[in-house]
């Protein structure tokens, strides 16, 4: 009887090993890094929010010299001058706090240039990891790159060179 209860337990973990998940990794920042488009698309993006940061700050500046002129002024201004000297500041103010937010709110102009830019890069990417994930029976592909709780992988299931490769670019 326990002859036959050991046979079918190491028949058991037999099994089990047969069906048991292959993962991988890959390293995202890596594999970006090595993509020129995703450079390119990076330095458009920063061109563009240095120019936008540009058109702000440049408000910006007008709102300070509105209102130091409004200091300097204001002891020889009336009260309807000192009011509509205000509603200036603060019109000028507001115009400037409408423009950032038009292109750094959470659905500006930069989010949706970074989208139009990024998308199809990662599109790529995904496409070339779910073919080698098809390809070579994967369950489970983590980044190593987005700070999960990775101690230690091997580097013979890092798959980033691979995925490389199969979008053209050499490493």
């Amino acid at each position: 009887m326990k002859r036959t209860l050991f046979t079918i337990a190491l028949a058991l973990v037999g099994l089990l090993s047969v069906h048991a998940q292959k993962f991988a990794l890959v390293d995202m920042e890596y594999i970006l890094k090595n993509v020129p488009a995703y450079e390119r698309a990076n330095e458009q993006l920063n061109q563009v929010s240095k120019k936008w940061e540009g058109e702000v700050q440049a408000l910006l500046n007008e709102v300070e010299t509105l209102y130091r002129k409004y200091q300097s002024e204001s002891v020889f201004l009336s009260d309807t001058q000192k009011t509509k000297a205000e509603e200036a500041i603060v019109a000028k103010e507001k115009e400037a706090s409408e423009l950032k937010k038009k292109y750094f709110g959470a659905e500006g102009e930069l989010f949706k240039k970074r989208q139009s830019l990024m998308s199809p890069i990662q599109d790529e990417i995904y496409s070339a990891v779910k073919t080698i994930c098809e390809k070579r029976g994967y369950q489970l592909i983590l980044d190593r790159a987005s700070g999960g709780s990775i101690i230690y992988a091997s580097p013979k299931i890092d798959i980033s060179d691979e995925i490389l490769q199969s979008l053209g670019y050499s490493h």
